[in-house]
């Protein structure tokens, strides 16, 4: 039997590739995806390797909590006298210290050059540098205040070189520096986006208002100290801002943290690979129904000469597997191209990625074939089963089909059945309450698979009425052919609709997406019409990163300018969770419009330097009433002793403010280094061209900030959620892909199947073109069809996950779904 299998396979070469195509792309998105990541992850291993490599310990700032997924994470400085105490104790041979920050360096044009991670280091060029990760490639270090080295792939990409100058956009404005040297980190071959800014100590000091103290210190112990000896003698000496940790716990420390980050995207890529593989189970169960009922008569022969069912259905499962090990074979080295594209993929999305040599791992291999095979099996499990059903005497019967199984009387119950199992599976994980983010997003995840599985099982009974609907325009267009082609689609209504059902699954993903997308943008913007009572508004150029409230106070100096308020952003630590923390002016009424449920407008000019505000939804979680305590804690420690003056009823589609707002003047006395998350402007005479001139002339100096009016605005603030958008319906659009493989599949395998039924067509005056036109409107209609399935429970787990997100209404993107 199993030469019979392999022989019967070389035999039916082009419908063995078909079938494993729908596996490869699945598999390889897996490999593809670990592939990547780990690239990643190796590139970011080695940064941090190399910058530790010389020290024993690390001497770093301590955060009150820590908060890696906030773009407004800080960690606070401790006092450069730290270094001072360290060097002086008997058993460190060296120690140095560094700032680190965010800057972004500013081309010949003016404008801010884009950078996903806008890096800054000091270095110092009197001393040892074991302890600098980078490495000089031409020229030297700066050692002056207005001296500056810059890393070697801004300087390739903006062609700047020794002896040039370049701007940095600091929190008081552009500030030109002559640039002494290019460097890198001599390990990686890539940065990805980001750029680095190197200056002396004393610059980077005052650049980042970080005078007398440090960010980081890495200190080498004397011969025989070992790094554990050296950390408890450093210990006594630290400040309770500051840490100090082995640089081999630091190392996994910091790699532990952008493992985090990447395992999110590892596990969002991963979950397209899965799509994929869902749906190419479909593709493949379908061509092996196919296959087996075109060989009806030849397991019947086998039947005859004595072969039993269990051989039979060896054979087919033989068949299945060695499919599955070449499809997953293929797939898994196909990956490492799609990690290529992939990469390319999110760089076009603005996601640039540190790189180095490619790291394919053990494990990527390993569960790639796993995943590609166990997908491959499983999904020919029911053909082979029904292929042991052949009866020997079909051996002689010309036309004969399969017999029904003795549970096919059960399958519309079992059906129905599926889909409500599948739904209160999908409620438990939306709405039911006590459960964790991973048992909902589990509950949620088989839920819609078994949803997916059940609409197929119910699909043959809907493909008769369905199909002599969106046929009729087969008949009317295509005559003759387009007839039969509907004809073709009703005749047999199982296979029609697994194919279809394909397809659906695919469809229906990107309509969930579009449908909750287009839900968040109208909520997004009636929120805005209803918030934004200012005549401009100024963000960072990339819409979400911070800036400089120097701005603010350039903006104030315009003639006719009567309100500039600016919004800062925190994070902050309150009842023992992370909260978002921001800081308001006393005029923020002028420019944002705030509906008070407790207070009044006077609320945000009396908060002085204990009062705060909070959202509804806020004070009813905390059981919170004006009046009540509020105790928030800052990343450098500081406890704010608060009392509740307000409480806001912010639109259902976001709150202009964070979990706690405090005045502006407390914020600015309790952060390190405050910046505004946006600034609101009003001026004499409102949105004009004179005063967008004379706004914009005052923001010169400042290239990060960028005015914009209320609808600019409310454009550039969803851009993000455009982006994320079209990053799904890229990747979506690989498991339609695999679903239109499966319908050129069917449509081979069934011309093959009908080879007499076409001849005889052919016979009685049908033209080439009429039988090419009638497989083409079969095509149109089976793709209908899985629209027909797709959009429509779409748009049903739509309306189900915006009910538990508390969407205020869905909204259909019309034209999106056509």
């Amino acid at each position: 039997m199993i030469t019979v299998a392999l022989k019967g396979m070389l035999g039916r070469k082009l419908r063995t590739v078909l079938t494993a195509l729908a596996i490869v792309l699945g598999v390889a998105m897996v490999s593809g995806t670990y592939i990547l990541t780990d690239t990643v992850t190796g590139a970011y291993t080695k940064i941090v390797d190399k910058s530790y490599e010389n020290s024993d310990a690390v001497i770093s700032g301590k955060v009150a909590f820590k908060n890696t997924d906030s773009a407004n994470a800080t960690t606070p400085a401790f006092p450069e006298s730290v270094l001072t105490h360290v060097q002086e104790l008997a058993d460190v041979s060296a120690a140095g210290g560094t700032v680190t920050d965010d800057v972004k360096l500013v081309g010949r044009d003016g404008k801010v050059i884009p950078t996903t991670t806008p890096l800054a280091y000091s270095v110092d060029p009197s001393a040892d540098q074991r302890f600098n990760p980078l490495t000089l490639t031409t020229g030297r270090w700066p050692a002056s205040d207005d001296q500056i080295a810059i890393d070697k792939k801004t300087a390739d990409d903006k062609h700047y070189g020794v002896g040039n100058r370049i701007g940095v956009a600091t929190d008081e404005g552009v500030r030109r520096f002559q640039i002494t040297g290019i460097a890198k980190f001599a390990t990686v071959s890539s940065l990805g986006g980001a750029t680095i800014a190197i200056f002396n100590l004393p610059t980077a000091q005052r650049l980042f208002h970080k005078q007398g103290q440090l960010d980081e210190v890495q200190v080498a112990g004397g011969q025989g100290i070992t790094p554990e000896q050296l950390v408890r003698e450093i210990e006594p000496l630290l400040p309770v801002t500051a840490r100090v940790k082995t640089s081999a716990a630091q190392t996994a420390s910091t790699v532990k943290d952008v493992k985090s980050g990447l395992g999110v995207l590892q596990k969002f890529l991963l979950a397209f690979g899965g799509i994929a593989l869902f749906v190419g189970s479909f593709v493949i169960a379908n061509t092996l129904s196919i296959t087996i009922a075109q060989r009806t008569r030849e397991l019947a022969t086998l039947r005859t000469l004595g072969a039993t069912r269990r051989q039979v259905l060896t054979s087919v499962m033989l068949e299945a597997l060695v499919i599955g090990v070449l499809a997953s074979v293929v797939g898994l080295f196909l990956g490492l191209g799609l990690a290529k594209g992939l990469n390319s993929l999110l760089v076009s999305f603005g996601i640039d990625l540190p790189q180095t040599g490619t790291v394919f791992k053990t494990r990527t291999i390993v569960i790639s074939l796993v995943v590609g095979i166990v997908i491959t099996l499983l999904a020919a499990l029911r053909p082979a089963i029904r292929s042991t059903r052949v009866p020997p005497i079909s051996a002689v019967r010309e036309g004969s089909v399969l017999p029904p199984s003795r549970f096919a009387r059960f399958g519309d119950t079992a059906a129905v059945a599926t889909v409500v199992a599948a739904v209160a599976a999908m409620l438990v994980g939306l709405f039911a309450s006590g459960l964790s983010t991973g048992i909902r997003l589990l509950f949620v995840g088989i839920g819609a698979v078994t949803l997916f599985i059940g609409i197929a099982m119910l699909a043959p009974r809907l493909v008769p009425p369905l199909a002599k609907v969106l046929g009729w325009p087969a008949t009317r267009l295509g005559g003759a052919a387009g007839r039969l082609a509907r004809s073709n689609s009703i005749r047999n209504p199982a296979r029609t609709a697994s194919t279809a059902s394909a397809l659906m699954i695919g469809l229906a993903l990107v309509t969930l997406v579009g449908v909750l997308a287009a839900g968040l943008k109208s909520r997004f913007e009636g929120a805005i019409n209803q918030l934004f009572v200012a005549n401009y508004a100024i963000t960072a150029t990339n819409n979400f990163t911070p800036i400089s409230i120097e701005s603010e106070r350039a903006l104030e100096r315009v003639h006719g300018v009567q309100v500039v308020s600016g919004v800062r952003a925190g994070d902050g630590k309150a009842f023992g969770s992370r909260v978002n923390v921001t800081g308001v002016e006393p005029d923020v009424n002028q420019v944002i419009a705030i509906d008070w449920k407790h207070g009044s407008p006077q609320v945000p000019a009396e908060l002085g330097s204990d009062g705060a505000f909070v959202a509804t939804a806020y004070a009813s979680a905390k059981h919170l009433h004006v009046g009540s305590p509020l105790n928030v804690r800052t990343p450098s420690g500081t406890t704010l002793r608060l009392r509740l003056r307000g409480i806001t009823s912010p639109p259902k589609a976001g709150n202009p403010f964070g979990d706690v707002t405090i005045s502006s003047a407390l914020f600015d006395r309790v952060f390190q280094n405050p910046q505004n998350l946006y600034t609101f402007v009003n001026i004499d005479g409102g949105v004009t061209a004179v005063n967008t001139r004379s706004l914009d002339q005052a923001l010169t100096s400042f290239p990060d900030a960028k005015l914009q009016t209320k609808d600019q605005f409310k454009h550039n603030q969803e851009q993000g959620l455009t982006t994320l958008l079209n990053l799904l319906y890229v990747l979506l659009s690989l498991s339609i892909i695999v679903s239109l493989f499966g319908i050129v599949n069917t449509l081979v395998l069934t011309v093959f199947e009908r080879t007499r039924e076409l001849g005889m067509l052919r016979a009685v005056g049908m033209t080439r073109r009429q039988v090419r036109r009638m497989i083409r409107h079969e095509s149109v209609i089976t793709a209908l069809l899985g629209a027909a399935f797709g959009i429509p429970l779409g748009v049903v787990l739509a309306v189900l996950v915006g009910v538990a997100i508390k969407f205020a209404a869905v909204t259909i993107p019309v034209g999106t779904l056509v």
